[in-house]
Parts: structure tokens; sequence; C-alpha cells
């Protein structure tokens, strides 16, 4: 055991994960927040919503759920103030531009099929979730 393990634990604080246990733990959570996601992008559509705002409230709705989530489980950041907040607002404010932009790429360059909302969706998600992964672990819950 190392120094920096002893003192965590007598401290009683939890020991901060690996690499491998983050982005396990943020797989976890991405899926359930994507599911949020697409339920909600779904279930707008159906109302009638336009494809492109359904997809925006959508992207919200999941990365809701995806803040509170990770804040604590995957990255084990202790509470903080705006700072934090307002930088994980800053990330998902530029990824949501992605995730709409890829999206409506994908929809347009995508052949018509049953699958093609959903098959531009998953490929729009799969970018910004890479970019929030590395931006989240790096900069916005890195370990203090």
């Amino acid at each position: 055991m190392t120094t920096s393990e002893t003192a965590e634990q007598t401290s009683g604080e939890a020991p901060k994960l690996g690499l491998a246990a983050q982005l396990t733990r943020f797989v976890l959570v991405g899926g359930f927040s994507a599911l949020v996601d697409y339920g909600s992008y779904q279930l707008i559509l159906a109302l009638g919503v336009w494809v492109h705002l359904a997809k925006a409230l959508g992207f919200v709705f999941g990365t809701t759920t995806a803040y509170f989530l990770n804040k604590r489980f995957t990255f084990q950041a202790a509470p903080s103030g705006a700072g934090r907040l307002g930088g994980f607002i800053l990330l998902y404010g530029v990824t949501f531009f992605v995730n709409i932009g890829v999206n409506a790429l994908f929809l347009a360059l995508l052949p018509a099929s049953i699958f093609k909302i959903t098959i531009a969706w998953v490929i729009a998600q799969a970018v910004a979730t890479a970019i929030n992964f590395v931006m989240l672990r790096l900069i916005v819950f890195k370990p203090s």
C-alpha cells in the first residue's frame, strides 16, 4: 500500500478510481443517459415536434442525467461551486452542437431506411461521447 493510499484510507476518503474503472463507469452512465436521450427523443418525435428540436431536447435530458451520475459515480468529484458546473455546461454546449451537427449530417447522407434516424443518432452519440469522456476526465472532473 502506498503512502497516498494509506492517507486516503485514514482520512475516510474513498480511493480514486483508475482509468479503466472510470471508463467502465462512464460507459454504464453513458448507456443509461443515452437511453434517457433516445427515449425522450423518440417520445418528442412521436408528439410531432420538428426532428432537430426533438434531438436537441433529448440531448438536454440525457446530458442532465449524465452530469449528475458522472460527477459522483464515475469521477467521484467532490462537491464544487459554479466553476465545475460552468466547465461542464461549456463542454456539453460544444458537444451539443457537434452532436446535432453530426446527426443532421448523417440524416442528410444516409439512404432512406427505417433505421436512418437511429443510425444517425448512434453516430452522433459516439462522436460526442468520445469528446466528453476525454474532456470530463482531463478538465472538468480532474482530480484535485
